[in-house]
């Protein structure tokens, strides 16, 4: 999953560099976070969300063969 969100991050960015995907796993979960360079922090987000949201559900899609619940936080 880490390699999926960091490949969609770094098409949307203009600074790919600056894209890191950090993993956490739980017994139950995994957990995602996402930091950008902070001027690609809209790119990422998009208008209302929905940038963010589409990525949430392409993960939790490629995720859901695991049965585990994954969780992608976008950090500053």
């Amino acid at each position: 999953m880490k390699e999926l969100v960091e490949v969609i991050a770094k098409a949307l960015v203009d600074h790919p560099e600056g894209v890191v995907v950090t993993e956490t796993v739980h017994p139950k979960s995994v957990v995602l976070e996402l930091k950008v360079d902070p001027e690609d922090m809209g790119k990422v987000i998009g208008k209302q969300g929905r940038i963010a949201r589409a990525i949430r559900t392409v993960v939790k899609s490629a995720a859901s063969k695991d049965d585990k619940k994954v969780i992608v936080e976008i950090l500053q």
